[in-house]
């Protein structure tokens, strides 16, 4: 029994904590917001790999302990786009107010897009992420209403 509380306790430790902390801060956005893209300049990655439990195309390494930043989005009728640029091979990995992992890797050449059709509003946990390698990378996260791939 002792064995299987240690396997828990180890698998829960993996996985990204939405609760904590976020290392660049919280930020309110609303539909229509100005500027768009919104910007936030960090350094992607971490010592912890993504488990492909979390969802499709989830993977890479990340600061698991606490996500890069909280987003509190209020949705309008514009899809909403969550977008990473980077000289380093990045990923997404997004817990969306519906309580569900959302992961990209590769949308734009090396660049991951996590995009919602029909976003609801609520908190966003963002983790930027490097595949293939836990050495942080400098990346810029942007979150726009406006389609990347135009």
């Amino acid at each position: 029994m002792v064995g299987t509380a240690l396997s828990l306790a180890t698998v829960q430790a993996q996985e990204p904590d939405w609760t904590a902390e976020p290392s660049y801060g919280s930020h309110h956005l609303s539909a229509g917001f100005t500027p768009d893209p919104w910007v936030q300049s960090l350094q992607a990655g971490g010592s912890t790999p993504v488990s492909a439990k979390l969802g499709p195309n989830c993977t890479g390494y990340i600061m698991a302990s606490a996500p890069d930043i909280d987003l509190h989005y209020t949705a309008g009728s514009m899809p909403l786009y969550i977008t990473v640029t980077s000289s380093a091979d990045t990923t997404l990995v997004v817990n969306a107010p519906d309580g569900r992992w959302y992961c990209n890797d590769d949308f734009s050449g090396l660049d991951p897009v996590v995009m919602f059709q029909n976003p609801p509003s609520g908190m966003y946990n963002v983790w930027v992420g490097v595949h293939g390698s836990d050495q942080m990378q400098p990346a810029t996260l942007k979150i726009t209403e406006l389609n990347p791939a135009n």
